[in-house]
């Protein structure tokens, strides 16, 4: 007699940020119940699916008691310009990669940016995406990237993150496309041409996404009208890069990412003597086990290799008519090297706790010219050192009922900098090659102690409280440790003594949710000690230590630490789906933040942090409907800022607003277009010593087809 049973395919679906695909395997499982013995079994051929998610582990529960927002970039614009979104997330200065310096693009959050480096952490799929040497980030290496989400957390500290969260953290998730084939091409105003094309493909149980993209144009010229001169021109631009991304299940909780992409960007500031160059390639493998009912890890490895070089002109007079040479660096190449891993044990539904730790390297040094004579260097530098970060970190967080969350963790991290250096030498005759210095920097070290806490309440239906208070620190970076650096007219020099900032913070926030409407707002406090600003000393002409002659239209200032800036404020987001195709989203936050400083730097007491909005807004309302067909128009404000420490030199507030549409032709092609700033608004992006004024990108409109197959 035989038993038989009709066994059915089961899939659990699990949400995390990005999409998930699965990848059907065909197995025996032995029929239920057993048979008796002496009876005749059956195996049944079954089919199982394997979720192929290509993300990290779950969102930590802790995470509920911080101000997280996610967005959606729209892939048709850039994202830099697209996490804009989130009032309060902030580039150093408001142009964005087609005509910005690269090392002016850090990243911060909450009014913490004392100079251009990153004070919050960018992640794409877990690796941190700070420029090794510089620590801003290359924008332009993400065209080509299929970005499914952004999730931006506001304050946060150290914790589980790592340093360098002071401000918060940005994670962008890569999507799992599946099968297809995505060309887009475009062209548009100066002679834009863009191109991205995305190609995925299930092989075996496993996803190979293959993306690239390509832009160019000839830009526009940064100086306002009636302040240019016969040396201003359009701020070219050339930007390319690939990506190969593969995910393959190890077993039915364990897969394996692995990602390698390579990038190249070439612009110029708008006159002679102001190309960079800025390339690079990472590399990174991680496993990542999702067991449900056990003990949960990841583990992530990655290497980054980044070069830039760039120009500075200078000598400009009063009528723009001419530029010359002032400073080059030739050579800037940088290396990281990083590994990270987290362990979860299961102890239950109600009980998460997190373990692990995490190690990063950096290795830089810049290669430089300076101090030109009828357009000769007479001399040359080079200067840069390594740090190293080890870090390990504990959390718990309790979920006694369904209405609290209670978290709390603590972390310590060992750091070094070592191998610092600083020479100058000549370059003419008649002693090429002589030194004229040559300084080497004492290795130095130190301990870190950080950590968070904080809770979650649901008050009623819908309603929810949160709160946390978090310590957080950031090493210097090797740029501004060993690396002059020139804004027009303007040098600051490199300091070797410099100490980590320290950050502590606290936030409280109350958050509504519906299935239509969203809100949450947030009122916070943080304070940064040790800040590293770069502090006005003196203004030219003349020659100074570690940057070289200074022109009498030049200010001449160094990193230093200051003793702390001091950010306070409020944070809202709300967001109404109106129905499956419509929805709004608006995100408000108004930042008042100080120097507190002594000292050589007492001068700047009291004052603002350059680059510093006190109002920030954004807003989008968006349409999609089920066959490809949607359309989407953004505003954004930026409010008053100053250029400078000493806010003497202010950039006036601006609002812009962007729309982009895509129309279905058939099922494999589509039509999209999207203009940015619609009114051409002038967006002040820097202003100089004698008042000269740069603008960000101004009406740009482009027009494309997509192929999807």
């Amino acid at each position: 007699m035989f038993k038989s049973l009709l066994i059915t395919s089961s899939f659990v679906a699990v949400s995390f940020a990005n999409p998930v695909y699965a990848q059907a395997v065909t197995e025996l499982v032995s029929v239920n119940p057993p048979c008796d013995e002496g009876e005749d079994c059956i195996l049944t051929e079954t089919t199982k699916e394997i979720v192929v998610i290509g993300g990290a582990l779950e969102d930590p529960i802790g995470d509920r008691a911080y101000n997280i927002t996610t967005i959606t970039p729209d892939p048709q614009f850039r994202l830099e310009n697209e996490l804009r979104k989130v009032a309060g997330l902030q580039q150093f200065r408001t142009s964005d990669a087609r005509s910005a310096n690269p090392t002016s693009q850090g990243i911060t959050l909450r009014g913490l940016n004392a100079n251009a480096a990153s004070r919050a952490l960018l992640f794409l799929d877990g690796v941190p995406q700070s420029d090794p040497f510089g620590g801003f980030v290359s924008w332009p290496g993400y065209d080509a990237l299929p970005i499914a989400e952004a999730r931006v957390k506001r304050g946060g500290g150290s914790g589980a993150d790592g340093q360098g969260a002071l401000a918060g953290t940005i994670e962008l998730f890569s999507d799992n496309v599946g099968n297809q084939f995505n060309l887009n091409a475009a062209y548009g105003s100066r002679d834009t041409v863009e191109s991205k094309l995305v190609f995925g493909r299930e092989l075996g149980a496993g996803q190979l996404t293959l993306s690239a993209s390509y832009a160019r144009g000839d830009g526009f010229i940064p100086i306002v009208e009636g302040q240019r001169g016969a040396i201003d021109r359009p701020a070219a631009y050339e930007q390319a890069g690939v990506a190969l991304r593969f995910v393959v299940p190890l077993s039915d909780n364990t897969e394996l990412q692995s990602s390698i992409r390579a990038f190249t960007d070439d612009r110029e500031r708008g006159f002679e003597f102001s190309e960079n160059h800025n390339d690079g390639a990472d590399a990174s493998i991680r496993i990542v086990n999702r067991n449900d009912s056990g003990w949960q890890y990841s583990a992530l490895a990655y290497v980054q290799i980044r070069n830039f070089d760039v120009s500075f002109g200078g000598q400009i007079p009063a009528d723009r008519g001419t530029v010359n040479q002032v400073f080059e660096q030739f050579n800037v190449p940088s290396t990281g090297l990083g590994a990270r891993f987290e362990v979860r044990p299961y102890l239950g539904d109600n009980t998460q706790i997190r373990l692990g730790g995490d190690w990063r390297r950096t290795v830089g040094e810049t290669n430089e010219n300076f101090f030109f004579q009828n357009a000769v260097p007479t001399r040359g530098r080079n200067a840069g050192g390594n740090s190293d970060t080890y870090g390990i970190f504990s959390e718990i967080t309790l979920n006694p009922s369904e209405a609290l969350i209670i978290t709390g963790g603590a972390r310590i991290d060992f750091w070094n900098i070592s191998d610092g250096f600083r020479r100058e030498f000549e370059l003419i005759n008649p002693f090429p090659g002589a030194p004229r210095s040559d300084d080497v920097f004492d290795d130095r070290s130190g301990t870190e102690f950080t950590g968070r806490i904080g809770l979650a309440y649901e008050i009623a239906s819908n309603i929810s409280f949160n709160s946390a208070a978090y310590l957080g620190w950031r090493l210097p970076t090797l740029n501004e440790l060993f690396r002059p650096f020139r804004v027009g007219p303007n040098a600051t020099a490199a300091n070797e003594l410099l100490e980590p900032e320290r950050s502590q913070g606290f936030e409280a926030g109350i958050s509504y949710n519906n299935e239509i409407i969203n809100f949450g707002g947030t009122l916070f406090y943080n304070r940064l000690e040790d800040a590293i600003a770069n502090v006005s000393l003196d203004s030219g002409p003349g020659l100074f230590p570690g940057v070289g002659f200074v022109s009498g239209a030049g200010i001449f200032s160094q990193r230093q630490n200051i003793d702390a800036v001091v950010s306070q404020g409020i944070e809202i987001d709300a967001g109404v789906d109106f129905n499956d195709k419509i929805s709004a989203r608006v995100s408000y936050s108004y930042i008042d933040a100080d120097i507190r400083s002594s000292g050589v730097s007492a001068s700047i007491n009291g004052f603002r942090p350059e680059q510093l909005a006190n109002h920030y807004a954004g807003g989008s309302i968006d349409y999609n409907d089920s066959v490809g067909n949607s359309f989407s128009v953004s505003g954004n404000y930026i409010g008053t800022q100053f250029e400078n420490d000493i806010n003497t030199l202010a950039l006036s507030d601006s609002i812009k607003f962007d729309a982009s549409g895509v129309l279905r032709i058939n099922n494999n092609l589509f039509l999209n277009a999207r203009i940015s700033n619609i009114f051409d608004a002038q967006i002040e992006a820097a202003i100089s010593s004698t008042g000269v004024i740069e603008r960000a990108q101004p009406r740009t409109i482009l027009v494309g087809l997509q192929i999807k197959l």
